[in-house]
């Protein structure tokens, strides 16, 4: 039986208002994390007596035994770490100095993303030889024609956003407002892929058809009618980086990488960049960020020193 004071009882009480809120995404988060760790410890429920520095040590050794990635167990620690302070805060479990300590609760900037220029040219260019496939193809493209925009936020554009060629929306995960001006590169994709239906009362009217915009935002319905969207787009990125041969792994945030990383190969400012991509920080920039690669790094160093050199 759950406590009514436990752990556990602690982050369903904070799911249930992320839920309130509309904020589903995060909650599946939190409860897929609340899950794991109810599981590791043995139960049904959690007592904050049970989250201890060694428990939460062998915990993240059993997510990795599991093969997930630094930044995945990372995300699960900062939920298990936000639901303690949640219970600290609500006098329902004691404060412990440097409780997460021992765990990783840092983002692994060597989780390179982005494709090399080559691969992104045929992911974005060749021909897939496929109906299906270039639908996929069109999408990512504008994707990255869109300043690397999200696929959530592609899939959630209305048609008002779109005003005398140039996009203006919100986004979706910091509410961050965006300006986007549409290349002509992009206007006959765009124009192929939008959305020709009649609004429904009191629902969205997408520009492009990916989501059918039958259901209120804010309806959790259209939350997961949105999850198995990104899933069946990502498994055609897929079909897709396979069709056309290509070594690297493609996701829909491979589009996002890619482009900030194309970016900072031309010189950009990451403060342009960071404001293309709509983040709140440079910080989370310079994550996105795949690092230099070894050659240019001693062609730049090349450079520098040549110029010192030539110095009188």
């Amino acid at each position: 039986m759950m406590s009514k004071n436990g752990f556990s009882r602690c982050g369903e009480l904070y799911i249930g208002r992320l839920r309130k809120e509309g904020r589903y995404s995060t909650a599946h988060v939190y409860q897929n994390a609340l899950l794991s760790f109810t599981k590791f410890c043995g139960g049904y429920s959690v007592s904050f007596r049970q989250v201890t520095r060694e428990r939460l040590r062998r915990y993240e050794q059993h997510l990795y035994e599991c093969g997930l990635k630094p930044n995945t167990i990372s995300t699960y620690m900062r939920m298990l770490r936000s639901v303690y302070n949640h219970g600290v805060e609500a006098g329902s479990a004691p404060y412990v100095p440097y409780l997460f300590r021992d765990v990783y609760t840092g983002v692994d900037v060597r989780q390179k993303r982005a494709l090399p220029m080559s691969e992104l040219h045929k992911l974005l260019y060749d021909d897939p030889q496929s109906e299906r496939l270039r639908r996929t193809q069109s999408i990512a493209t504008l994707m990255f024609q869109f300043c690397g925009m999200s696929f959530a936020d592609l899939a959630h554009l209305e048609k008002s956003a779109l005003d005398s060629g140039v996009l203006r929306y919100n986004r979706i995960k910091t509410k961050t407002p965006i300006s986007v001006e549409v290349l002509d590169s992009a206007k006959e994709m765009l124009d192929q892929l939008r959305n020709r239906q009649e609004s429904r009362p009191n629902c969205p009217d997408y520009l492009f058809g990916i989501l059918r915009g039958d259901k209120k935002r804010k309806d959790e319905r259209a939350y997961r009618e949105y999850q198995s969207a990104l899933r069946k787009f990502n498994y055609c990125l897929k079909g897709l980086a396979k069709a056309l041969h290509l070594k690297s792994p493609v996701t829909s945030y491979t589009l996002r990488h890619s482009w900030a990383t194309t970016a900072k190969y031309r010189g950009v400012p990451i403060e342009m960049i960071s404001e293309s991509l709509g983040h709140k920080s440079i910080k989370t920039t310079q994550i996105y960020l795949k690092g230099f690669e070894l050659k240019d790094r001693t062609e730049v160093n090349r450079r520098i020193n040549l110029t010192l050199k030539n110095v009188v």
